[in-house]
Formats: C-alpha cells, structure tokens, sequence
C-alpha cells in the first residue's frame, strides 16, 4: 500500500506540473515519438556563428516565449527545435540579405534541461541538469533501485505537441535488462526537457 501511494503523489506532482502548459491527452508511444537529438528550450544559451559575417554572430539566450532576437531578420523561433533545425532558419531566412549565408548554432550552456526520476528510487525528484542524460544515467543519479522496484516495467511519460498544436502524453515502455544488455526498441534514450522517468 505504501509503494502504491507515494508512486500515485509523485506521479501527480509531475502530471499537475504538464497541466499547467494546457490541456494533455494520453496516448502510447509510436517509435517516431523518440527524438535521436536533443531540443532547445527557453533559457539556454547558444552561440548562433554567421560566417563572415560578425556583426550578425551572438551568443545569447533563448528568451521566456522561445525566441531569439537576431539583427535584420528579427525575431526566430528557437525553443522546440535542434541547434541544426535552427541554424537552417536563420540561414532561410537571412538569404534576403546576404548571399549565400552559412550560419551554425552550438549549445553553450543548458538551463532549460530538467526530468523527473520517481517510484522506487534511493532519491526521486526533479533533478536540473546541465548535460542530457539517458534512462540508464538518470537511474544512477537517483540512486538506482530500492529492493522493490519492478525495474523491467520502467516507464517515460513524455509530454510532446503534435500537429495542431494538441499536447500529448505519451508512455514509453522499457525494460532494465534490454537496456543494459543493449538490446530492445527504443534502447537507452536520451530523456528530453519534462520527462518523467517512472519506476514502479
């Protein structure tokens, strides 16, 4: 009764914390819902490099509402994307005033990283990272498993907006033993910004 109780709190600490972006239907996970590169978020710092062209080069933060400001072209969606999606952007749309643009994004630093580890772990919570982890990774940081997990009956709740704009919650099945063995789909992920990694 106890395992069942504080899993059921700590789980609805983190779904309260996903409703408060808007309205979330539940869904399982299709294997195009694992991302292989990572996405940036409001608050991280990147380094947006314009060859040739200092003046438009910065390095800067991803403002509260996603965007960065850049000159001549103004205002660009950042949040939601790969470094490499939004240099592509930047480079789209500074072709109306430079020829033949060639822009790179690096990650400098990551502020808006944070996942959840909850369930039958030595220490759960929210965990504020400064570099990805994988599931195998954010086991460890919480400590690895207390006597009564069910570690092959792990889960990843992950929040993700599909065309329309709908918020979904998706549900990705894993086992401990395919993960550390390397076996099995997905494989040991990289967790994104808001994953809750459960352990039962």
């Amino acid at each position: 009764m106890k395992k069942t109780v504080t899993l059921g709190l700590v789980l609805g600490i983190a779904i309260v914390q996903a409703g408060c972006m808007g309205p979330v239907t539940s869904r399982e996970y299709k294997a195009s819902d694992v991302p292989t590169e990572f996405l940036l978020g409001s608050e991280d710092q990147i380094e947006i490099n314009v060859w040739k062209n200092p003046d438009l080069s910065r390095v800067t933060l991803i403002r509260p509402d996603g965007y960065v400001s850049m000159p001549i072209i103004g205002d660009v969606q950042a949040a939601g994307l790969t470094a490499e999606a939004l240099a592509a952007q930047i480079t789209e749309r500074l072709k109306g005033y430079i020829q033949n643009p060639s822009v790179s994004v690096n990650v400098k630093e990551l502020n808006s990283y944070a996942v959840f580890v909850l369930g039958e772990v030595a220490k759960p919570g929210k965990y504020q990272l400064k570099s990805y982890v994988t599931v195998l990774q954010a086991i460890s940081m919480a400590g690895g498993f207390t006597n009564y997990a069910s570690k092959n009956r792990l889960q990843v709740v992950r929040v993700i907006e599909s065309p329309g704009h709908k918020r979904q919650e998706i549900h990705i099945p894993l086992r401990y033993d395919d993960l550390v063995r390397g076996r099995g789909e997905p494989g040991n992920i990289v967790l994104t910004s808001g994953d809750t990694l459960v352990v039962p």
